[in-house]
Formats: C-alpha cells, structure tokens, sequence
C-alpha cells in the first residue's frame, strides 16, 4: 500500500522565455543560408550612386550558400566588408563600400565614453541636484525629469543607465503624494519617448542611416516633431494621473501596494541632497558638447544652404571624437591614467555585446549577397508596394517594423538587418530613405516601451514593484496615441518629400 502522506511534487511549467538576440540573428542566418537554395538569384541595374534601378530586375545564375561555412564565416565577413570577384559583402554610401567594422568600432568607444562619464558621477549627481532643488514643488518635477529623460533616449540612447534612477524619483514621488507608478512611468516613458523620436541616437538613428547611405542629419525635422508632440503627450499623461493619484490615493493603479511601498521607498538623503561640484558640471558641459560636436559635424551645411563649413564627417571622425572626449572628460576629473583607461574599458565591455551583434546581424546581409537573392527580396518588396503610393508605403513600413521589433529587440541589430533592403525601396516609390530610418527607429521605441523582452521594461517594474499586467492596462492609451502620432507624421514626411 503506497503512503499517501506523501506526494509527488507538481511538475514546473516551463515557461516559454524568447531565446536572446544572439540566438535568434544566427538561426536566421542558417535559415537564409538553406533559403539561397530556394529563392532565386537576380539582380538590379545600379544607377551612378550605386542605388537600383526600379523596374530593372532580372534573374541570374546563383551561387547557393555552402550552409555551415557561409553560417559560420559569415558574421566575420560582415564584419570586414569584403569585396571580391564573387560579390560585394559591404553596404554602400557616398560612393564608397565599406564593412560593419566602422559601425561595431564606433559603438564600443561610445561604451568607453558613457563609462568614463558615469565614472565621474556628474550624471548622477545632476539628476540628484535637480531632485532636491525642487522639493516642495514635485508637480514641476513630472515635467522638468521627463524632459531631462528623454533628451538622454534621444541623443544616446539612455536605457541601463536609467536603472539607477528608479529608487530615487519613486522615493521622492510617493514623499510628494504620488505613487511607485508615477515615479517609474517619469523615467520609463521619458527615457523611452526620447528613444522613440530619436535625433542624434547613435545606437538607432546613426546605425540606420549609416546601412540606409544618408546622412544622421536627414529627416531630423521629422524626428523633432515626434520627439517633442510625443513628450508633451507622455508628460500630459504622467500628470493628469499624477494629479488624480495625489487627490485621491484609491484612484492609484496600484493603491492594493501603498503602504508597502510607502515603507520600502524612503528618499535616500544621500542621493536627493548631492552636492554637484564645479568638476563635475564641467564634466556635464563637456559630455553634451560632444553631442553637439557630432551633429555638426554630419550636418550637410552646404546642401541646406547654410553658410556654415561642412565636416562631412561619418564613423571615423565621429569615432574619434568621443575618444577625444573621454580623455578631456577624464582630465578634468582628475581620475589618472589607471581609472581612466579601465572606466574607459568597462564602458567598451559593457557595449561589446552590441558591437558583435551588429556583426552577426550583418552575417544574414552577407549569406544574401553571396547567395544573389538580396535583390530578389527585394524585387518581391517592390512588387508588394507597387500601387500603394509613398502615403501608403510609409505606414506600412512601420507596421512591418513593429513585429520584427518585437523578434529582434536590439535596435542596432534590426537596424543592420533591415535598412540594406528596405531603404533602397523607398526610391521605388518615390521617398526618400530618411523615412524608412524614422520609421524603423519610432516602431523600435514605441515597442520597447512595453514589450515584455525589454531588459529596461521589465528592470525598472520590478524596480518599481509594479506588475507587469497593471502597467500594460494603465499605458494602452498612451502608446495607441503615440502610434497614431507616428503615422501622421510619416504620412505628411512622405508627402512633402
């Protein structure tokens, strides 16, 4: 007679978690491998800039991918750009072919500088400032925070770096009456918005346009607007239910957790009254003029009409520069040759992941060459758009950005992946590629201000202790007007272009 006291413990459910970006860029370059086998090979005629001819394609003899050698090689190839007698592994700008190295190369510097500039705790200690110079006036902060936030998103990216932030603004949120959503939905939604109306975003709009062959500087104007309409809708948003909250506590979306929260977040005084010092608003100034520097220097002057020298500076120069900048940044904090070099290599560290999916990433663009079938992918893209008009061409491609944000989270590995077929069909009709750039980089932020695989998301919820399932019911409305405004906007950019 078998025990019965005694039972055997439940089986887990495994849940079923996305593989990571990695996984999922090397499976579709073995798939597009085996597909060079299936798809036929083909190709367009290439005007003077080196851009195709619409209506030009015509199928040709192919060299299927030998699938293990080409999968494994291919990542590297991508990497050096290599140009030989069989096909051109590169992209194409201004001209000149070039290989992701550039790219990847530029990505880990920005790394070393972000790391010596967070080394030097001016970032923090800034925000800390802000925070303690409006206490008593927390109403202001909602805005004034948000709007700091999201200059970060959109002129760097920022995304881990905000982690730090949660505890901070939350404490002082619920000391002024609000609540732990109220204070992570300050850094989330401005953070994120910023991302999503990108301007100088190095990590999304420069990587895009670098594989588009335009300029970091094309279809800025466009940028703007979302950036700024799509902040003022997400602070309006933050603090109409702010208010609400204040008003009355119940109201709040996570009332059931106030008194644990209200214990479990204290304002840590050490953090709210930090003390900025000289060295490290020099540090600040420095850290945006290297911004500054970089948009000047890939603005066409010229070609606007303005009477401005024009750099014509691309990856290398940019590169450069915020070497330059790491080493001033390091100088005037005074950290040494030691601390400076290894904040410097952290910073890299940190971003290398980045720079090798950008490699792998361009792998499936390299299989695609080798195999003839770019072309003819994109031959059935044209097809697919024929008729709709550049209204109808801008909103789709955003919609088709949305999923593949959702498959590939990493902005710089779909930007790689996607811009050598998509911005040439824009030409077909009649757009420029800038909007295929603002298209992919809206659908990118307005996904990753939700999307479950989010590292940041699902940090700073948990970091908030908001449910995952509250902050996706409370948020809906926003992210259906921010999409809404992301249509308007193409659709006029397309127009007028």
């Amino acid at each position: 007679m078998s025990d019965t006291s005694t039972e055997a413990p439940a089986r887990r459910r495994r849940r079923f978690t996305l593989p990571s970006a990695y996984t999922i860029l090397f499976a579709l370059i073995v798939l597009m491998a085996i597909a060079t086998w299936i798809i036929p090979a083909g190709e367009y005629e290439l005007d003077a800039d080196g851009a195709p001819v619409p209506g030009s394609y015509q199928e040709v003899d192919g060299d299927s991918a030998r699938i293990v050698v080409d999968s494994l090689t291919a990542p590297i190839n991508g990497l050096y750009g290599i140009e030989d007698a069989e096909g051109t592994i590169s992209y194409y700008n201004e001209g000149v072919l070039f290989g992701a190295i550039d790219v990847a190369l530029f990505i880990i510097v920005i790394g070393g500088f972000l790391g010596v500039t967070m080394q030097t705790g001016a970032i923090q200690a800034g925000i800390g400032r802000l925070v303690s110079a409006l206490r008593g006036r927390e109403r202001w902060m909602i805005p004034i925070l948000m709007c700091v936030f999201a200059l970060g998103g959109s002129t760097y990216g920022m995304a881990e770096e905000s982690l730090a932030f949660y505890v901070l603004v939350i404490s002082v949120m619920i000391a002024a009456g609000y609540d732990a959503l109220t204070g992570a939905a300050v850094v989330l939604l401005g953070c994120g918005i910023g991302t999503l109306g990108s301007t100088i975003n190095p990590f999304a709009t420069g990587i895009a346009s670098g594989f588009a062959g335009v300029s970091i500087s094309d279809g800025l104007v466009s940028r703007l607007i979302i950036l700024v309409v799509g902040l003022g809708l997400g602070i309006f948003f933050v603090m109409r239910y702010a208010e609400k909250v204040k008003h009355d506590p119940t109201r709040s979306a996570v009332h059931a957790m106030r008194a644990d929260n209200e214990a479990h977040f204290s304002v840590r005084q050490d953090d709210a009254d930090a003390v900025m010092t000289g060295r490290q608003k020099v540090v600040l100034g420095l850290f945006g003029l290297a911004f500054l520097t970089m948009m000047y220097g890939v603005i066409p002057w010229e070609d606007m009409g303005i009477g401005l020298p024009t750099l014509w500076w691309w990856f290398p120069e940019m590169t450069a520069l915020f070497v330059l900048f790491s080493i001033l940044i390091g100088v005037v904090a005074r950290m040494g040759e030691s601390r400076l070099t290894d904040s410097f290599v952290n910073g890299a560290r940190d971003l290398l992941g980045v720079a090798l999916i950008i490699g792998i990433a361009r792998g499936i663009t390299v299989v695609m060459n080798n195999g003839g079938v770019t072309d003819t992918v994109l031959h059935w893209a044209e097809q697919a758009v024929d008729g709709v008009g550049p209204v109808g061409f801008a909103i789709v491609v955003f919609l088709l950005f949305l999923p593949l944000s959702l498959l590939i989270p990493s902005s710089s590995g779909l930007a790689t992946v996607a811009m050598p077929i998509m911005a040439p069909l824009a030409a077909f009709v009649g757009v420029e590629a800038d909007l295929v750039v603002t298209a992919f980089q809206s659908a990118s932020g307005l996904m990753n201000l939700f999307i479950p695989t989010s590292a940041v998301v699902m940090g700073g919820l948990a970091i908030a202790r908001v449910p995952y399932g509250t902050y996706l019911r409370w948020v809906w409305p926003l992210l259906t007007a921010l999409a809404a405004l992301v249509v308007v906007v193409l659709g006029v950019g397309a127009v007028v272009a």
